[in-house]
C-alpha cells in the first residue's frame, strides 16, 4: 500500500504567514505541519510516500525531508504541481507512482490524534471503489459535506452555504487505480477546479463508494483558527 500527501496550495487563508514559505512547512506545536500527515501514514504502515507540492517553496520540502529516512520510509518521492487546479489536478501526478495499486490520500494540512490503520486494513479487504473518512464539525461549510441516509453517504456537496448535514468529508481518501480515469473526466469547476467532491460523487454513482467515522480529535489548517486548533490537538498529546 503506497501514499500521497497533497501539499501544493499558495496557503492564501494564512497570509502573511505564507508569503515566505509553503503553508505546510509552518510549524504545529513543536514540528512542520508536513510531519503530521507522514506520520499518520507511517504509522498505518504505509512506507511508501509521494509528496506533491508546488509553488516557489519546494525545494524546501526535500531539504526538511530528504529521503525519509527519519520517518522509517523505504520510499519518498516528490512531484511538481505547476499552478493551483485543485486537489484532484494534483492527484492525477500520482498515478505513475501508485502504478495501478490501491492507495491512501491525505492532505498535508491534516492533523489528528487518530489512527487510520484500521480504515486502511478495511479498505484492502474490499475488492473495488473507494473509502472516505468523515468527522462531525462546527463549520461544515468550510468543507465537503456528506449527506447520511440509513448509514449510507447519499450526496457529497462542497462548501455549501446551507449545509445538509455536520458530517463532512476530511482530507483523508482511499482509492483504486480508476481515480485518474474520473479525474481526466472532470471539468473545472466555478472556483477553476478540479474538484475532489466530483471525484468521490464519481465513486458514489457507482455504487463504490465507503464512509468510516474518524474518531479521536482532527483538524484542518486551512485558516488561523483551525491551525491554533491544531496546535492545541498536539500540545495535549505531547505536552
Amino acid at each position: 500500500m503506497k501514499g500521497v500527501i497533497l501539499a501544493g496550495g499558495l496557503g492564501k487563508r494564512l497570509e502573511p504567514l505564507t508569503h515566505v514559505t509553503n503553508k505546510h512547512l509552518l510549524p504545529v506545536y513543536n514540528k512542520p505541519m508536513i510531519y503530521y500527515p507522514l506520520q499518520t501514514l507511517v504509522d498505518a504502515g504505509i512506507n511508501e510516500v509521494l509528496i506533491v507540492t508546488g509553488g516557489h517553496h519546494a525545494g524546501d520540502f526535500l531539504r526538511l525531508l530528504g529521503n525519509g529516512e527519519e520517518f522509517g520510509l523505504k520510499d519518498l518521492r516528490y512531484a511538481y504541481q505547476k499552478g493551483e487546479r485543485g486537489i484532484a489536478d494534483a492527484l492525477r501526478l500520482a498515478e505513475n507512482f501508485v502504478d495501478g495499486g490501491k492507495f491512501v490520500v491525505i492532505l498535508g494540512d491534516n492533523v489528528t490524534n487518530a489512527s487510520i490503520r484500521p480504515f486502511v486494513e478495511k479498505f484492502l479487504r474490499q475488492p473495488t471503489g473507494g473509502r472516505i473518512l468523515l468527522k462531525k464539525v462546527n463549520d461544515p461549510q468550510r468543507f465537503g459535506v456528506a449527506e447520511l441516509k440509513v448509514n449510507k453517504v447519499v450526496s457529497i456537496e462542497e462548501k455549501p452555504k446551507r449545509p445538509k448535514s455536520d458530517h463532512i468529508v476530511t482530507g483523508i481518501y482511499m482509492y483504486d487505480a480508476k481515480v485518474f480515469d474520473f479525474i481526466r473526466g472532470l471539468k473545472f469547476s466555478q472556483r477553476g477546479e478540479l474538484e475532489i467532491t466530483d471525484v468521490n460523487n464519481m465513486y458514489l454513482r457507482q455504487g463504490e463508494l465507503y464512509f468510516d467515522i474518524l474518531k479521536g480529535q482532527w483538524t484542518d489548517c486551512g485558516t488561523f483558527p483551525s491551525l491554533f486548533r491544531a496546535n492545541q490537538i498536539v500540545a495535549r498529546q505531547f505536552p
